[in-house]
């Protein structure tokens, strides 16, 4: 599976940007995608994860009912909507795939894109 994240950018604080990261490969709808992130100088963290059937999804405590996470199966495209942005948002964020759900463990995942910046203007 290879992954491709976009939608990052300049956003103001307060702002709702969609990211979305595009997969290719016929086995997509069969992994579990996250997203993490970095910001500059500290380590990768997770933000969210959603299985493979959307069923069931998974935050990280800091961005729990700001962030949303979705896919589409048929686009083969996960998104996450961030809502809310605040400066503390400012990150490289990567997309990730799978065959495991609900790990907040960055070596659990197999594939990762190669990653979209958000930077938040105050």
């Amino acid at each position: 599976v290879q992954l491709q994240a976009s939608g990052g950018g300049l956003v103001q604080a307060g702002g709702s940007p969609r990211l979305s990261c595009a997969a290719s490969g016929r086995t997509f709808s069969r992994y579990n995608m996250g997203w993490f992130r970095q910001a500059p100088g500290k380590e990768r963290e997770f933000v969210a994860a959603i299985s493979w059937t959307s069923t069931n999804t998974y935050y990280a405590d800091s961005v729990k009912g700001r962030f949303i996470i979705s896919r589409d199966n048929a686009k083969t495209t996960v998104y996450l909507q961030i809502n809310s942005l605040k400066p503390e948002d400012t990150a490289v964020y990567y997309c990730a795939a799978s065959s495991r759900y609900g790990s907040s463990d960055p070596s659990a995942y197999d594939y990762w894109g190669q990653g979209t910046l958000v930077t938040v203007s105050s």
